[in-house]
């Protein structure tokens, strides 16, 4: 097993939240932290060559007393292996146990995966959909759109939910069940703003801190780690509000230009070249030198575990946008708290795309669809007043802004827990 526990981290951050509190009661701390249930499935394929293959599936439901559970499906492989990936997909549905929480939709918190990298195996089309289907058949019996609503994440996409949808449907005679799940195409009851929902929630959280920080975005300098949905759509509204993009990063290089990068240009050269690396004007660089440039604003939209105690200590910058989940240890937060680094946690800086895929759900449980401006100013509300009561919680109890969405996000689900009580 890899030698960080997600599953650690995530039950250290709720024991946190249960100090600031004084939830003292451990079986209480036990409800919250152990998921009501975990699903591990194989899933045997038949490959284009005719051979079988054998996947691996999860499916973590953490908590629901809130809502249904809500969590996206990744393809992926860390390293580690498929014991690694079952505590990472415990931990990804305890933080959106607390992401739904902080953004005050009622809803849960679930996640899911199997174990395959398809973009560097290779599969093919019909490979990946003999795989998503035949997962999607596995989970069945615990999906529903009053029960779990699954979602795309790390290396699925619309395509793959639309094909979940039309597994369920088919499975309980339902000609169409497009609340079962969120992240579909519009054209088939997706919503809009839900592809940009992530980016431009953490441009908003960035924008409130700003704020209090009373610190002008006009010129100030970004760097974004990461080149996927999330960082990307963070760069272009932060652009859009006066920033200066002036570092990137994929899975193929690192790059830093002191002067500033159009998003524009950086999104045609990687569409271009398939890698933000060897940008006109820029030099490249490596993790570290990416993380601790000096930057105003620092965006870690890649993967998790990215900075670690060292790493802290060599950051410059004044605010961290965590686009990714759990991109900082738990090492490394009162090192950035010490040094004045406003982080924003993941659970609210990237809760713009669960909280759009809730107005998903609605508008196909109620037939009716809102515009792109409804929707993204409906996000927008819940993520400032989610700042808001953070922030307000950070102040009030003197912590880093991390242990106060934690502290607000578990206060939500314990009254949720104790209105409804325990039965049978």
């Amino acid at each position: 097993m890899a030698s960080t526990d997600p599953f650690g981290n995530a039950t250290k951050q709720l024991n946190d939240a249960c100090d600031i509190l004084g939830i003292a009661d451990e079986g209480l701390r036990q409800y919250l932290a152990i998921p009501n249930k975990i699903l591990r499935v194989k899933i045997p394929v038949r490959m284009d060559d005719g051979s079988i293959r054998v996947f691996t599936g999860f499916r973590s439901q953490h908590n629901n007393d809130r809502g249904p559970y809500k969590g996206g499906i990744r393809y992926f492989n860390p390293e580690g292996g498929p014991e690694y990936m079952e505590r990472e997909v415990m931990a990804l549905s305890a933080w959106m146990t607390w992401k739904t929480a902080i953004a005050d939709v009622p809803l849960g918190g679930g996640k899911g995966g199997v174990y395959v990298n398809p973009k560097t195996e290779g599969l093919s089309d019909g490979e990946m959909e003999r795989l998503t289907r035949r997962f999607a058949f596995m989970i069945s019996e615990i999906l529903g759109p009053q029960k779990d609503i699954p979602a795309p994440d790390v290396y699925t996409t619309g395509r793959e939910m639309a094909q979940i949808m039309d597994v369920y449907g088919k499975l309980n005679n339902m000609t169409s069940q497009p609340g079962v799940i969120t992240g579909k195409p519009l054209e088939i009851g997706g919503s809009k703003a839900r592809n940009v929902a992530t980016g431009l929630g953490t441009a908003y959280c960035v924008r409130e801190a700003a704020k209090k920080l009373d610190m002008n975005l006009k010129g100030a300098k970004v760097v974004l780690q990461g080149f996927g949905n999330a960082s990307t759509f963070a760069g272009e509204y932060l652009e859009g509000m006066g920033c200066t993009i002036i570092g990137a990063s994929d899975s193929k290089g690192n790059i830093l230009s002191p002067n500033g990068m159009k998003m524009s240009d950086l999104e045609a050269w990687k569409r271009e070249n398939g890698t933000v690396a060897g940008f006109p004007g820029s030099e490249a660089t490596d993790v570290p030198g990416l993380l601790d440039a000096e930057c105003d604003v620092l965006i870690p939209g890649a993967l998790e575990n990215q900075i670690d105690a060292p790493m802290a200590e060599n950051i410059r910058c004044r605010i961290i946008g965590e686009a990714a989940n759990g991109p900082t240890l738990p090492e490394a937060d009162p090192i950035l708290y010490e040094k004045g680094v406003t982080v924003i946690p993941d659970i609210l800086a990237n809760a713009g795309g669960v909280t759009i895929s809730y107005y998903e759900w609605v508008q196909n449980n109620m037939g009716h669809y809102w515009s792109f401006d409804e929707v993204a100013s409906k996000m927008e509300d819940h993520l400032v007043r989610g700042f808001d009561s953070t922030y307000q919680m950070s102040q009030e109890k003197d912590v880093d802004m991390r242990r106060a969405a934690m502290a607000v996000a578990v206060q939500r689900v314990v009254d949720a827990f104790m209105i409804k009580g325990m039965w049978p």
